[in-house]
């Protein structure tokens, strides 16, 4: 999502990318499609499938749109995507943003062939990058950093001797987050920012390999995990097998992985640079129990990332784990609906209370964050509607504070509840008995030993970005 995009939508985005490359020239778009439904979490607006033959004559095939994955894609377009050789793309929603143009893959037609690039992230120099391709008579079709990167990659290839050196010296100028999936004529190719934003991780079954923003994606696909592309690591696959060029890698304490990927974004199942998702939160859930005891009946999640933190604050406290909700699973995330009348009204119809679950009893709920405080308020009035005499709310993420320019979906700080707010005034406002924050300190126990990027809650941000005094940011 570029800046400018951000600056009338107020929203940023999570997207998942997927790759496939058959040596043996099989059929790969039907893996893909499977990858990007294992990656639908990450995105829900748009999605797309590019492939390309690397036996035949090198034509790129792709399909994109509004939607689903099994809205864009049935059995007779998987079958018109022939080739063994393919990238995929589910993007998140945007107020402002949403069109078919944005959808991604993006297919590049240069000098040099046909390139096919699926981008995750954001860019914090999107805007100097894409005004210095415009005042060389560059023009865009879309507003996503992607297409700058794109446009960066094709033009660095005019002088590599490579596709992957024309990566690497385009990363040389990208500053900010990026997972990148890139298929050339013969090669697919994965790349990630050097601070390691953004997950990618490599896959294997038989003769074919894949990339995917998360494990869970090679699991779909009956793949073996192989292991997680290194931040600023470029794998190349060819005929030959893979190659890695790590030169770009930073050291361990230059790494600021999101932490919001443990937190929220990724799915449950997946394991990211060696953290399993299902730990990360089931610990979350114990430091909130530790933090914030309170005398209860039952412990409850709210679907699907609060739901382990719920776990561990159960396992912790020795008060009941119980499953209060049902989820309707064909409703979309409310956390980016583009209005807020939309994010009120389908709360009702994502979520459901069982009754007979919280009639009569004091409630812990969990939830992996707040942001303008909507659907926690929505969710606390249909629980003490339901029969709950009271809800403690607990938090596995510290309050939002400051916007995020790296692709995850965080919103100015116009729009945060807690920007504006006191913890006892966000109490009031969503209709808690009490309100417990994850503690920013305790977010390391999460991760281990891995760095992270908490700049969402601390305004400390690893580089400078727009606006941002440069003194605010990590040394």
């Amino acid at each position: 999502m570029s800046r400018l995009e951000r600056m009338t939508t107020g929203l940023g985005e999570e997207c998942g990318v997927f790759g496939a490359y058959d040596m043996d020239g099989g059929e790969v778009a039907p893996s893909i499609y499977y990858g990007l439904f294992a990656l639908q979490h990450r995105g829900q607006e748009s999605c797309g499938i590019a492939v390309t033959d690397t036996f035949g004559q090198k034509n790129v095939r792709s399909k994109k749109g509004l939607g689903h994955v099994d809205d864009v894609f049935d059995e007779e377009s998987l079958k018109e995507l022939k080739g063994n050789l393919g990238v995929g793309h589910v993007r998140y929603s945007t107020a402002g943003g949403t069109c078919v143009e944005n959808a991604q893959p993006l297919v590049i037609n240069y000098v040099k062939g046909i390139l096919a690039i699926a981008h995750n992230g954001n860019l914090v120099n999107a805007i100097e990058l894409r005004r210095e391709l415009e005042y060389t008579g560059a023009i865009f079709q879309t507003t996503i950093d992607s297409e700058v990167i794109a446009y960066h990659v094709a033009r660095e290839r005019l002088h590599a001797r490579t596709a992957e050196n024309a990566v690497k010296r385009a990363m040389g100028k990208m500053k900010g987050a990026y997972a990148l999936v890139v298929s050339s004529p013969r090669k697919m190719i994965g790349a990630r920012d050097p601070w390691g934003f953004k997950p990618l991780c490599i896959g294997k079954r038989e003769n074919t390999w894949f990339l995917a923003s998360e494990s869970c994606a090679i699991a779909a696909v009956g793949a073996e995990f192989v292991r997680d592309v290194r931040p600023g690591e470029i794998v190349t696959f060819t005929r030959d097998g893979m190659v890695s060029d790590q030169s770009m890698e930073l050291p361990a304490q230059q790494q600021y992985r999101c932490i919001f990927e443990y937190i929220y974004f990724a799915r449950t199942d997946s394991e990211i640079d060696g953290v399993s998702v299902y730990h990360a939160r089931i610990t979350a859930g114990k430091a909130l129990a530790e933090s914030y005891p309170v005398e209860a009946d039952l412990v409850v999640g709210v679907p699907d990332s609060g739901l382990v933190a719920a776990k561990g604050y159960s396992e912790q406290s020795g008060i009941p784990y119980g499953m209060a909700f049902h989820k309707n699973s064909y409703v979309g995330r409310t956390f980016i609906k583009p209005k807020q009348s939309d994010r009120e009204s389908s709360v009702k119809i994502k979520l459901n209370v069982i009754p007979e679950v919280v009639r009569g009893k004091r409630i812990v709920m969990v939830d992996d964050s707040i942001v303008r405080g909507t659907t926690c308020a929505n969710i606390i009035k249909m629980l003490k509607k339901a029969g709950a005499v009271e809800v403690h709310v607990r938090i596995s993420s510290p309050p939002f504070l400051y916007p995020c320019y790296f692709g995850t979906d965080v919103p100015s700080d116009k729009q945060l509840i807690a920007h504006s707010h006191t913890t006892e005034q966000i109490r009031e406002k969503i209709g808690a008995d009490s309100l417990g924050y994850m503690e920013v300190e305790k977010l390391k126990n999460m991760v281990g030993n891995l760095g992270y990027c908490d700049a969402c809650f601390t305004g400390k941000y690893p580089m400078e970005v727009p606006g941002c005094d440069i003194s605010h940011a990590f040394e």
